[in-house]
């Protein structure tokens, strides 16, 4: 639920965690852009989660301070006082100017502790600690009133947390997944479809000259949300996403009527975490502060059972996913960046926080930031073809509305 503050915010951090995405230095530029429309600084917090985490209070403010020509600063330097000057150009860049990281300040690993954080160890090297008190001391030491998170449902569900614990946060969504709840679009996903769909457009020339069946591995560990669209504007042949399970013996069979074309081949697309019946893609290593473990390529992990079952067909998996992370935002994803950093700003200036900026059925909005009690977007199984394994069409509907007067 909104919160409101007490007196006025004149100092505010930010950071950007999780899987970086095309539009972040876009939000950011608008966010100091327009904080300093209302008199207030901003200061950047590098390495997400990590950076508020990891301060060094025994250490000048000086000296925590992030410069490229201060090779010192490059680690540990993890304040970087952001304004007009510093974010001129930054929205035609990719990635994050601020970097980012997996970290949950709530789970840290007693193994990536530093020097000056030794006394929460004296356990496992991969127990997880808590250091929540850590973190509001450090933005108690570095003078702020609040905080803008950027990400996704796991970096957005600390933000959660602490401003849970009476800290005024905002959230702004960002996820190629675009699986965050509460909120129709993250930062993030159309220009993950728009770039999607000219690799695969740009591979079918490679797939017709070699009569092959290729299988693209897209993002969606849980939400089928780029998988679907992408099979929708690029005119794939099949796609699996998370929310249906599918059979690879019925995918087989759809293969090959897919393949009776005059260049004998077919295109797939897969999310990452498509739904097989009676199979599961093996993984790896162990689980993230969030609670994730790594995946096989699923990609891989389909072509060698569909190969198992038609071995005359060659099957080339390929993987778009951090192909997508790379390069300038297109139109739509800065546009979006700058109006939810605008939304956020206008309820920083109202001492309204606790709150995520959202798009919900064509208005800007602002919720409650998810929690981790709260799940994932998701798609709904209506809009897929369980028989066909493909985009539901046949629903597609709508009211009649007159032309206004």
């Amino acid at each position: 639920m909104p919160s409101q503050f007490d007196g006025k915010i004149r100092r505010i951090g930010v950071l950007t965690g999780g899987g970086d995405v095309p539009g972040l230095n876009a939000a950011i530029k608008a966010l100091v852009y327009r904080a300093d429309h209302s008199a207030i600084e901003v200061v950047g917090l590098r390495a997400g989660w990590e950076g508020i985490t990891f301060i060094d209070r025994s250490r000048s403010i000086e000296e925590l301070t992030f410069t490229k020509d201060s090779d010192e600063s490059w680690q540990g330097g993890y304040e970087m006082p952001l304004n007009r000057v510093r974010t001129l150009d930054i929205e035609r860049q990719g990635g994050t100017i601020l970097q980012s990281t997996r970290t949950n300040p709530a789970k840290v690993s007693v193994r990536s502790l530093p020097a000056h954080l030794k006394q929460y160890g004296g356990k496992a090297p991969d127990e997880r600690v808590d250091l929540t008190k850590e973190v509001l001391a450090n933005l108690d030491f570095l003078g702020l009133d609040g905080l803008v998170v950027i990400g996704g449902d796991d970096t957005l569900s600390y933000g959660s947390h602490l401003a849970a614990q009476g800290f005024p946060v905002w959230g702004i969504p960002m996820t190629m997944d675009n699986d965050v709840s509460g909120t129709d679009y993250s930062i993030g996903f159309q220009t993950a479809i728009s770039r999607a769909t000219e690799f695969i457009g740009r591979m079918r020339s490679t797939a017709s000259s070699h009569r092959e069946t290729v299988l693209f591995r897209m993002f969606g560990r849980d939400a089928g949300f780029t998988a679907l669209e992408t099979a929708i504007v690029s005119w794939a042949d099949r796609v699996l996403i998370p929310e249906v399970q599918c059979s690879l013996d019925k995918l087989s069979e759809l293969v090959m009527l897919d393949r009776h074309n005059p260049y004998n081949y077919s295109v797939v697309i897969l999310s990452e975490g498509a739904n097989i019946e009676g199979a599961s893609v093996p993984e790896f290593g162990p689980a993230d502060a969030y609670g994730h473990r790594a995946k096989a390529n699923v990609g891989e992990f389909v072509a060698a059972e569909l190969a198992r079952r038609i071995p005359s067909v060659r099957f080339l998996p390929v993987d778009l996913t951090y192909i997508l992370r790379s390069g300038e935002p297109d139109e739509y994803d800065k546009h979006m960046a700058i109006f939810y950093a605008n939304l956020v700003m206008n309820l920083v200036v109202k001492g309204t926080y606790g709150v995520l900026a959202g798009y919900r059925a064509g208005d800007y909005i602002y919720t409650d930031i998810p929690g981790k009690d709260i799940p994932a977007r998701r798609v709904n199984p209506a809009e897929y073809n369980a028989a066909r394994y493909r985009p539901n069409f046949e629903g597609v509907t709508g009211p009649y509305r007159p032309q206004r007067s």
